[in-house]
């Protein structure tokens, strides 16, 4: 190759980039903010499954001991459950995640009566899921639902067992009853979740790092896909004609895409 002063750089910079942005085997599937918000919630909420295991088992209370301090923390991992959640909403992302996950449609159900939900078929020589899943599956959404709801009931209810002197006695009763219940509840669900998200290699890089690999959001999220390939390039169509497309009318999992 014939080098020209003035030449090299430029010419450089545009054959390397494709080296750089080669297509799509990598897709940004969460932000940091996103991420950030799932492992302080996830560390919360195991730190209060463990102090409440430590609290309820009595042989692990008295191998570990200190149980003002384990009480303690558990109190204080609980109140501070709902803080990432709230300093998420600063996040533009996280905001349009929780619409995501709000929203159940047509597929979601389909998605819920198919025993084979993730079968696939090929097109185009990639293996893409048959239920038209956008970012978040029905799964998903109803774990993020249960997790919500029992936040609030933990929280509430544990304040009352925190600061018992305003509850009457019967109160404090069902209180501490419903507490413990769904404690029980929550270690199964999120012993489920682990379960699942370690299986599934995808989902703890897209977690870890922030990108999936094409292939796997074509298997498992394929109309979160086409939303995201088509989002690149109507905006690198735009840039070359000098003006954005508008957007045609989007189909309901487009829009939960």
């Amino acid at each position: 190759m014939t080098w020209t002063p003035g030449w090299a750089g430029r010419t450089d910079v545009t054959m390397r980039r494709p080296e750089r942005e080669r297509p799509g085997d990598r897709l940004p599937r969460f932000t940091r903010a996103e991420r950030w918000v799932h492992h302080a919630t996830a560390l919360l909420m195991l730190g209060c499954l463990a102090t409440a295991l430590t609290l309820y088992v009595p042989g692990l209370s008295t191998a570990v001991g200190r149980r003002d301090l384990i009480r303690s923390l558990h109190l204080w991992c609980g109140f501070a459950l709902p803080v990432p959640v709230l300093l998420g909403l600063a996040s533009r992302a996280f905001r349009a995640d929780l619409r995501r996950l709000n929203r159940f449609g047509p597929h979601d159900m389909e998605w819920l009566r198919r025993a084979d939900r993730r079968a696939v078929r090929r097109v185009g020589g990639l293996e893409r899921g048959v239920v038209p899943v956008g970012k978040f599956n029905a799964g998903q959404k109803l774990n993020a639902a249960f997790t919500a709801g029992a936040i609030l009931v933990m929280l509430g209810t544990g304040a009352m067992l925190a600061f018992p002197d305003p509850w009457p006695v019967d109160v404090r009763t069902g209180a501490t009853f419903v507490h413990d219940w769904l404690f029980l509840i929550v270690a199964v669900v999120t012993a489920g979740h682990l379960w699942y998200a370690l299986r599934d290699r995808g989902a703890l890089l897209g977690m870890a790092t922030g990108r999936v690999d094409r292939a796997w959001a074509a298997r498992h999220h394929p109309a979160w896909l086409d939303a995201v390939e088509g989002a690149v390039e109507g905006a690198v169509e735009g840039a070359v004609e000098g003006a954005p497309t508008p957007p045609g009318p989007a189909s309901a999992a487009e829009r939960d895409a």
